[in-house]
Parts: structure tokens; C-alpha cells; sequence
């Protein structure tokens, strides 16, 4: 079974970071020079959230806030999903599923270790998928009939 330490073992070292006093429109500078979709912010060297494009629409432009008066801190994502290293990648997709996020924060006791993505998942599912999904449970999943709909 895939884990989440699989996943942060074939990532790239952590430098999408950002503090939570910069202003929004530095958050989005480094998004598109990056062309990512989210930063870490941290406050002395302790994480406190992410910012990511989703904060960005909103929190900001849905609400009539200017990118140049609006710190990150006001508008990032402080409460996301938690993870460890072991946690399968089929929980993660759970996980996600079932609260509506599109990250996951991984942590080790206190210790953060990273964000996952659903690309992340994706990209795990898709390479491994025989090693991600239990076959028993992908299969009741598949073999769900609701309203004449399979799921």
C-alpha cells in the first residue's frame, strides 16, 4: 500500500514559502513565477497555513479586497486536513473527498513535513495504481448502483 511518505520522498525540496504578514500581490508574484498553486506560510520558521489560488478568488477578488492592502495571513488556509506519513494514499483521496479540500498538511507529532495535493494523488493513482487502491474496497465502490448510476 502507498503512503503519503512515498509521495513527499519523490517531491521537490519545500521553497514555495511565504510569511503571513507579506502582502497578497508578493503571494501571487511567486505563484505565477513558480507556476504553482499554493505557498506554505510560516512564521519563524513554524507553519501556519497555505495561501493558494482558491484563497486568492475567495477571499479576496469575490470580496472586494485589494491585493496590495490584504496580507496573507488574512486570507490563508489555517485548518486543513491533517495527515501523517503513513496514511495511505487511498485515505488521503478519502480524506479529501470528504472534506472538500484540495491539500492535505502532513505532520509527523508536531513536526509539519508538507502539503499533498490532489495532483500529488493523482499523479500516485495513476502511476501505482495497484499498489494504491484495495481491490476489495475499489471494487464495492464500483459496484455501488444508486438511481441507476454507478459509482
Amino acid at each position: 500500500m502507498r503512503t503519503v511518505k512515498d509521495i513527499l520522498e519523490h517531491k521537490e525540496k519545500v521553497v514555495n514559502i511565504i510569511e503571513p504578514g507579506a502582502m497578497v500581490i508578493d503571494a501571487l508574484k511567486k505563484l505565477i513565477a513558480m507556476n504553482i498553486s499554493y505557498c506554505i506560510v510560516e512564521e519563524d520558521g513554524a507553519y501556519r497555513g497555505i495561501f493558494s489560488e482558491r484563497d486568492y478568488t475567495r477571499k479576496l477578488v469575490l470580496e472586494g479586497r485589494s491585493s496590495r492592502e490584504t496580507m496573507v495571513g488574512q486570507v490563508m488556509t489555517a485548518n486543513l486536513p491533517e495527515v501523517s506519513l503513513t496514511t495511505s494514499v487511498e485515505d488521503c483521496m478519502y480524506r479529501m473527498n470528504r472534506k472538500g479540500s484540495r491539500y492535505l498538511a502532513v505532520f509527523t507529532g508536531p513536526k509539519f513535513e508538507g502539503i499533498i495535493t490532489i495532483n500529488d494523488l493523482l499523479r500516485e493513482a495513476l502511476t501505482s495504481k495497484e499498489k494504491v487502491f484495495e481491490t476489495s474496497l475499489t471494487s464495492s465502490l464500483l459496484d455501488t448502483v444508486e438511481n441507476n448510476k454507478v459509482f
